[in-house]
């Protein structure tokens, strides 16, 4: 099956298209498919709520915000900070130990990185193992180590296969197709220690990403989901009941992710709103002058 198809328009000409390849699997069985479920691909941030489990299943102290703010991609807003603050001071740890390096365009930092809660959840696992935190985030450390433990058994994979390189934050980032993607989301709750992720993400929407990101609002319009961005246009995302998704933007683009969404999960039955059928496209007067949308 062809991928599906995201056009951008302006007024009644189409300017740009987008190729999203996506994929559904329950019980380890393909259920819908878009393109290419073998399409290879680093899960980035979307890897989140899988390098939780090591953390979760070392620290029965952490609460469910805790818990989220490890899972998120933060926007850096005063509730996502405090959260942070919170499991370092839960780890216990200190904002100088966080190895997630400073982000562009924001205050330069590491507390204000979009991935420090996850680098906070890693600490919390030095802790919790007497593990030293220096050099956490490189390839060699028990930490990392520990999460490619945790993405091969929630994918099913050969840790020793799993390709790896460096993500933007400096840890190691893992790639799978994007089928064993969507498998290791829909088994993630059913892992130990993955009902505290979900349970998590479901309570604390916004901390995982803020208001208006995709996975934010997705687990708003669909309670029971969870879901998680990840860069280069990958969207991840799982049902209570264990439907794992799988989303990529071929470019890259996370703007065609949500149409997309409301075209593939329709196909399972699964309802979106028009907000997510239909992105409009603003200029720098708030005015409406045209819309992202799934080609019929």
């Amino acid at each position: 099956m062809e991928p599906l198809q995201v056009v951008v328009r302006r007024g009644p000409v189409v300017e740009s298209r987008h190729r999203v390849h996506a994929v559904a699997v329950r019980d380890g069985e393909v259920v819908e498919r878009s393109g290419d479920p073998g399409l290879e691909l680093f899960l980035r941030s979307s890897s989140k709520p899988i390098q939780a489990l090591p953390l979760v299943r070392a620290r029965e102290d952490l609460g469910e915000r805790d818990v989220a703010i490890a899972c998120a991609s933060h926007r850096a807003e005063p509730e996502q900070l405090e959260a942070v603050r919170r499991l370092l001071s839960t780890a216990p740890a200190r904002e100088r130990e966080l190895e997630c390096g400073v982000q562009e365009g924001r205050p330069p930092d590491p507390l204000h990185h979009n991935c420090s809660g996850k680098h906070a959840g890693m600490l919390a696992l030095c802790r919790a193992h007497g593990w030293r935190s220096e050099g956490y985030r490189h390839g060699a450390h028990r930490v990392q180590r520990a999460l490619a433990a945790a993405h091969a058994e929630a994918a099913e994979a050969d840790e020793d296969a799993l390709p790896t390189a460096v993500d933007g934050c400096g840890v190691l980032t893992f790639a799978l197709t994007l089928e064993r993607a969507a498998h290791a989301f829909g088994r993630l709750e059913r892992l130990r220690g993955g009902d505290r992720i979900a349970a998590a993400m479901r309570a604390h929407p916004t901390l995982v990403g803020g208001a208006g990101q995709t996975d934010t609002e997705l687990m708003r319009a669909l309670p029971g989901w969870i879901a998680k961005g990840g860069a280069e246009g990958l969207m991840c995302a799982a049902s209570a009941d264990g439907l794992g998704v799988a989303l990529k933007v071929e470019d890259g683009l996370g703007r065609a992710q949500r149409p997309a969404l409301h075209a593939f999960l329709g196909r399972l039955g699964v309802e979106l709103g028009d907000d997510f059928a239909r992105v409009p496209v603003r200029n720098a007067h708030g005015e409406t002058v045209g819309e992202i949308v799934n080609a019929v």
